[in-house]
């Protein structure tokens, strides 16, 4: 999780939309005193200092200054992004670094594009859009993560919904969090009711619906971003977890 301090408006140095992986299918970023904040309508890996987060349609970051970014692209990739100073003042709220918007990110992308009409980038506009862009993100951080749920817990959810399209194990989130398979197992039962396995299922296929429904991904990219690049295997999921097949998800939708 990361710190930010939202009592006052951020000081919007920069903002835009970004084309990348046209030259090279890897960028990286290193801004000493800017935070950044991406809204992504592509699939990528992005590593902040170190750690490797899958990122999706719908998808946001937010990094703070001083970070060394790197994307890596899998083709032409368009986001809509924020450079920014936060302010420094008020009580801190706690984000993950990546968040799926899932139904909120139409919001946020009308939002980001409003401040990018409006112009210069310093204006008290922008300001308050990007502003407006962060409390919603906040809104959403404590929306997962359900209130006191247990610190490991919580650091779980948070790196299933930043991986989704990428191997998840209970043994590997375990490691992540910190704590041992057989402990995390307990935790998250208690805590959600259900076992890690059902709920990296469960969170896949509501990602594969939003997807299914709201982008115009084909059916192998929306698979592969939910970590299920086997058509077949993916065909038996939406079955079983959606009642319907891919096809008749989008077609309905």
């Amino acid at each position: 999780m990361i710190e930010l301090r939202l009592a006052a408006p951020p000081e919007v140095v920069n903002i835009g939309s970004g084309i990348h992986g046209t030259r090279s299918l890897r960028d990286t970023f290193q801004l000493p005193d800017l935070w950044q904040l991406h809204l992504y309508t592509y699939s990528a890996d992005l590593t902040v200092a170190g750690t490797t987060y899958a990122v999706a349609p719908g998808y946001v970051s937010l990094t703070p200054a001083g970070s060394l970014v790197q994307f890596d692209y899998r083709g032409r990739s368009e986001h809509l992004y924020a450079h920014f100073r936060p302010s420094a003042v008020g009580e801190p709220s706690y984000l993950p670094v990546v968040q799926d918007a899932g139904t909120t990110a139409p919001l946020l992308t009308a939002l980001m594009r409003s401040a990018l009409e409006a112009s210069p980038s310093g204006s008290a506009r922008v300001a308050a859009e990007v502003w407006t862009v962060l409390w919603h993100l906040t809104d959403l951080a404590t929306t997962t993560s359900q209130g006191e749920a247990h610190p490991a817990v919580s650091a779980a959810t948070a790196h299933i919904e930043a991986n989704l399209g990428r191997p998840l194990t209970v043994a590997g989130v375990a490691r992540v969090v910190g704590v041992s398979h057989n402990h995390l197992t307990r935790l998250f039962q208690a805590e959600t009711g259900s076992t890690v396995i059902a709920y990296i299922r469960h969170r896949r296929m509501a990602r594969a619906r939003h997807l299914l429904a709201a982008s115009t991904l084909s059916i192998p990219a929306i698979a592969a971003s939910v970590g299920i690049p086997d058509l077949q295997a993916f065909n038996k999921a939406c079955h079983r977890e959606l009642g319907a097949s891919p096809r008749a998800i989008r077609t309905t939708a």
